[in-house]
């Protein structure tokens, strides 16, 4: 790491042995405190010693048990093995992490974003590039990236998700309110969101796609399964699924596009896996069981 600043705020808590003892922690990981911390020590200081001895599941243990401070990281740039940091991470340029990356709070970039392990944030995590990461990428509050997301994992959100790039995963995404994304989506497993879907080109999801509100793709509209919105379910071109396409609004493919459902279903077990329910019947559907949203 290079040009670390002190902690804006204090924030930290001083752990004896018996503050430690209260948690209840593992008898391997209680001898070595006792070893390395003796006299007691400083929060932030545990957090470094034990990623610094390859202890990072005790790192991340301890900072489930006593939470989040207050301190805020400065840095010019950030190049670890791993970091596990109690409060706020501010990089003004480029992250590059073997391993772990973890923050209590939020974590920001004013580069991009590379992780060879996985990604925790506690609050938002806003990068102005690119973001990679390896492993799961999980924030408690809010993303935004100025460039496009490559995950090896899942993705989970507690808000919005905002992408100027693509947004491609190994895994599937979960966000709390609404996925916006300028270039396309694959997902290798579901991707849902609580509001919106917007994909700037293709979407294609190998499982299925679950929005509170619309969906909308600027390409072909794709899911492995099926796809379900509480509102409008549109495309600039093909909308496929391999069950069912559920809209609470309209379905509407592009012009001189078709809407099929259940390309993954028999044609006899269309009406209980491959539904197509919207307000009104799409003038383009080419496959599937029509039934008008609120039908029984």
């Amino acid at each position: 790491m290079s040009g670390m600043s002190p902690p804006a705020t204090a924030g930290e808590m001083d752990f004896t042995r018996h503050f430690v003892r209260a948690k209840n922690p593992c008898s391997d990981g209680f001898r070595w405190f006792l070893r390395r911390f003796r006299d007691g020590g400083n929060y932030q200081e545990l957090l470094d010693a034990l990623v610094a001895d390859g202890r990072i599941r005790d790192a991340c243990w301890l900072l489930d048990q006593f939470g989040p401070t207050d301190s805020v990281l400065t840095l010019t740039a950030l190049d670890a093995e791993a970091l596990v940091f109690a409060g706020a991470i501010e990089v003004r340029g480029n992250i590059d992490v073997a391993g772990l990356l973890r923050s209590g709070r939020g974590l920001r970039s004013g580069g991009s974003m590379r992780v060879g392990g996985r990604l925790v944030a506690g609050d938002d995590l806003r990068v102005d590039d690119d973001i990679a990461v390896a492993g799961d990428l999980r924030v408690g509050w809010g993303i935004e990236a100025g460039g496009g997301i490559a995950g090896g994992g899942d993705l989970r959100a507690g808000w919005g998700l905002h992408c100027r790039g693509p947004l491609r995963l190994a895994g599937g995404a979960a966000i709390g309110q609404e996925i916006i994304v300028d270039g396309e989506i694959r997902c290798a497993k579901s991707l849902r969101a609580g509001e919106h879907i917007v994909g700037g080109a293709d979407l294609r999801v190998v499982h299925g796609i679950d929005a509170g509100g619309d969906v909308r793709g600027a390409g072909h509209l794709e899911a492995g399964r099926g796809i379900r919105a509480g509102g409008d379910i549109v495309a600039a071109a093909a909308i496929r699924a391999g069950e069912s396409i559920l809209a609470g609004g309209e379905v509407a493919a592009g012009a001189g596009y078709g809407i099929f459902a259940g390309l993954s279903v028999r044609t006899d077990a269309w009406e209980s896996s491959a539904r197509v329910a919207a307000r009104v019947r799409p003038e383009s559907l080419m496959s599937g069981y029509w039934q008008a949203s609120g039908a029984r």
